[in-house]
């Protein structure tokens, strides 16, 4: 039996590179020239408000805009990208498309722009459970998925399978953080029903403590393609120091495909992925009785417990989650918290012993509406909670946070990217 052939090519133009990609592992064989194709990116968010580095968070526009040129250019006629990004408080895919550029490819090469959070969804039957996908999607002839190669605070890595997430309604994929499942055991089905026939990592950036901004980006330059989207996965997690293996989302689809994981079991063409593997955290570190990040203990603060998220916590939490705990730090002044438990999620039950308990998101709240534990219960049960919440709510326990602290944050995030050291946002910008 062959071997699934993936290529590794390092990154110095993106037409140049995405193309050699592309030939090493004969990336375009499975595609006809009527095929209704469908490129889906990782473009899980974006923030207009206030400064966003985008290094290893959404797929870069010059990989795109490379890979529609090679498609225009060999034939391909009927293109779609597709994604739909987090929106909140709406749908946000159409301002994205317009700032990463992607309207020129739009009025240049005929490519349709579909926001899927604006268009319709349809129930897909997975056996144990149903998800709503997207109507282009389940249209395409072939889709070629474009993820980011990235790490993430949930699944330890987020790559091709992952990304295919992003072609679900909000419903189902806070579905997938389920309270009494995993979410590693529930989106690895949708690419079951779905005609992946290319799947190119975009590793120009590399993202530790992923997959939001606020984690760490550095420059990668590479480009690993594959007809085969397992054995891509298996690729990307190696060239960010994973065993496949470790990877739960990873073994349990290779369990369901009766597949191998090993590196041996794949032909890698291109660079050596030995030379290229460097080890990139994942995890954000709390400490070991769960009551803070280690980053709060650094500091000194007392007086309040954190919980540490689990897999139960959806997207739109997750993305505010960080933003919550700069507000905590910004109303830090040296003395201890008045006695405060904050938890998340669909699994976390609130303790004893404290005076006041932050239920963080709507999931949380309807957990512990009935918690004999709480005394005091300081509900924010947006879906997920704005920072505005936060801070007016936090008030009733006597705690003043400080939003300029937080915007003080996100330029200070946005200044560690120097355009010397390869942070260019016009890999974004096109």
């Amino acid at each position: 039996m062959s071997r699934p052939v993936v290529s590794v090519v390092a990154y110095k133009d993106p037409y140049r590179s995405l193309k050699e990609a592309l030939e090493l592992c004969d990336g375009l064989r499975d595609l006809q020239k009527n095929d209704r194709i469908l490129i889906k990116p990782n473009l899980v968010s974006w923030d207009f408000d206030l400064p966003f580095p985008p290094y290893g968070v959404v797929t870069t526009s010059a990989v795109i805009f490379a890979l529609v040129q090679i498609l225009y250019e060999e034939g391909f006629r009927n293109l779609t990208i597709g994604e739909a990004p987090l929106a909140l408080p709406r749908p946000k895919g159409r301002a994205m498309f317009k700032v990463l550029g992607y309207e020129k490819l739009r009025d240049n090469y005929g490519v349709e722009l579909v926001d899927f959070n604006e268009d319709k969804f349809e129930k897909v039957d997975y056996g144990h459970f149903k998800l709503s996908v997207a109507r282009k999607v389940l249209e395409a002839d072939k889709i070629i998925n474009v993820p980011v190669l990235k790490t993430h605070n949930q699944c330890k890595v987020s790559l091709g399978i992952k990304n295919l997430k992003g072609c679900l309604n909000r419903a189902s994929k806070m579905f997938c953080h389920g309270k009494d499942w995993q979410l590693h055991h529930t989106f690895p089905h949708i690419i079951m029903k779905l005609p992946v026939a290319l799947t190119i990592i975009d590793g120009i950036f590399t993202l530790a403590k992923g997959p939001g901004h606020t984690g760490y980006a550095y420059r990668k330059n590479l480009l690993i393609a594959s007809r085969d989207p397992l054995a891509c996965d298996v690729v990307g997690a190696e060239l960010m120091g994973y065993r496949a293996a470790d990877v739960e989302h990873l073994s349990y689809f290779a369990g369901l495909k009766n597949r191998d994981l090993s590196l041996e079991g794949i032909e890698v063409r291109g660079e050596d992925v030995e030379k290229h593997r460097t080890f990139v955290d994942y995890d954000w570190q709390w400490t070991e009785d769960n009551t803070q990040p280690v980053g709060f203990q650094k500091r000194g603060i007392t007086g309040l417990a954190v919980r540490k998220y689990d897999d139960s916590l959806c997207t739109g939490c997750s993305t505010m989650y960080n933003p919550m705990l700069i507000m905590f730090m910004s109303a830090y002044k040296g003395k201890p918290f008045p006695n405060v438990e904050v938890i998340s999620g669909k699994r976390q039950e609130a303790s004893p012993g404290f005076d006041y308990t932050v239920l963080f998101g709507r999931c949380a709240c309807e957990l512990n509406k009935n918690n004999p534990h709480i005394k005091n219960a300081i509900p924010l049960k947006g879906c997920p909670p704005t920072i505005k919440e936060l801070e007016e709510a936090l008030k009733e326990a006597g705690i003043h946070c400080d939003y300029n602290e937080y915007v003080k944050y996100r330029h200070y995030i946005f200044s560690r990217y120097k355009k010397e050291n390869g942070f260019d946002l016009g890999l974004y910008l096109m």
